[in-house]
């Protein structure tokens, strides 16, 4: 098993460079709320496994934080995925068939 100090340091690593502090700690907590239950920190989790995550990860944080879109499935399941966390302040974007829609009447 892994100490607490190695547990705590395993998303970090994930942590983009151009990450800000407050987009990171809504994805770390994307990604620790969705660990298979029966992973205990220990090496080495599956690589599929944790790039899958680590791309739906992204996803949520694109979403939400730049207004990126995808398609309805996939943003469900993120959405989904992360029921229950918390961000503040999150951006509000106006798509363009929104901006058009607003023209034409």
């Amino acid at each position: 098993m892994v100490g607490e100090a190695e547990e705590a340091e395993f998303p970090e690593r994930f942590r983009s460079y151009s990450e800000n502090e407050r987009h990171w700690q809504a994805r770390r907590e994307f990604i620790l709320r969705n660990l298979p239950p029966d992973w205990a920190g220990e090496a080495p989790w599956p690589a599929g496994r944790i790039d899958h995550l680590l791309s739906l990860s992204m996803v949520w944080a694109n979403h939400l934080f730049l207004g990126c879109s995808y398609s309805k499935d996939l943003l469900d399941k993120v959405i989904e995925m992360a029921e229950g966390i918390e961000v503040e302040e999150v951006p509000q974007f106006t798509t363009r068939d929104e901006i058009m829609k607003k023209h034409r009447h």
